[in-house]
């Protein structure tokens, strides 16, 4: 049975074409696999787990039918929706796991992790990441009323944009040096992100040995997963 990975599915009521693809995923692709790993931005904002847009809450039902067929189903936060907790792990039967994480895969200790804190070079965007994932900043935001939390996603999302419509391309991807600090300190030879949104499979050294790096691709034009089988990792596309 093969285990699947996706990232940056960035579900929006405003993208119909992306939740449709997804739920086709969940009920064909993904019901025959051992586990499902979401590697953070399953939705394009979370504002708190009181969040009940339709569209997000038809991803949650999902979830937990795939999960209830005896699919392991894991998530790491991601940069849009970091605020996920208790309450969306009941509704979507999924496992929050911590960002980064070493996971058993088929025998191998594998480095899994969204992959924004890989991206140094973007110091605007590090110094925002340090703010919104304290849990003092948290417990404040969460505790204004719903509407309020929504109005401010809202101006993050514009801001996000207007950044990265300003930035040189190379600063949104991962830091060369941070990827081998993040490798030595795991003690792996393979790791598994998203957040660039620049799919593909890298093949390097750090200290002299062989090392891996899988990056998962964005479903804005099309799906994308991979999928791990008997030793066999495979970076595929789902058309639209």
């Amino acid at each position: 049975m093969a285990r699947l990975f996706v990232s940056d599915v960035h579900l929006d009521a405003g993208r119909a074409a992306a939740t449709g693809q997804f739920l086709e995923f969940l009920a064909g692709e993904a019901r025959d696999a051992q586990a499902l790993y979401i590697l953070g931005d399953l939705f394009e904002a979370w504002v708190g787990d009181d969040d009940r847009e339709p569209g997000n809450e038809q991803i949650c039902q999902a979830l937990r039918t795939l999960a209830a067929r005896g699919v392991a189903c894991f998530a790491l936060h991601g940069n849009r929706d970091f605020l996920l907790g208790a309450g969306f792990c009941e509704r979507s039967g999924c496992h929050l796991l911590p960002d980064p994480v070493i996971a058993q895969l088929e025998g191998e200790r594998v480095l899994l992790t969204h992959g924004d804190a890989l991206c140094t070079d973007d110091h605007a965007y590090q110094e925002l990441r340090t703010i919104v994932r304290s849990r003092l900043w948290q417990r404040r935001f969460l505790a204004l009323p719903r509407a309020h939390r929504e109005l401010l996603a809202d101006e993050v999302r514009a801001g996000s944009r207007r950044h990265t419509a300003r930035s040189v391309p190379d600063i949104m991807d991962v830091n060369a040096a941070a990827v081998s600090a993040a490798f030595r300190a795991a003690r792996v030879r393979r790791m598994i992100h998203g957040h660039t949104h620049r799919p593909g499979v890298h093949d390097t050294t750090v200290d002299g040995a062989a090392v891996q790096r899988i990056v998962l691709g964005a479903w804005y034009e099309q799906g994308s997963y991979l999928r791990l089988e008997r030793g066999v990792y495979q970076l595929r596309e789902l058309p639209r």
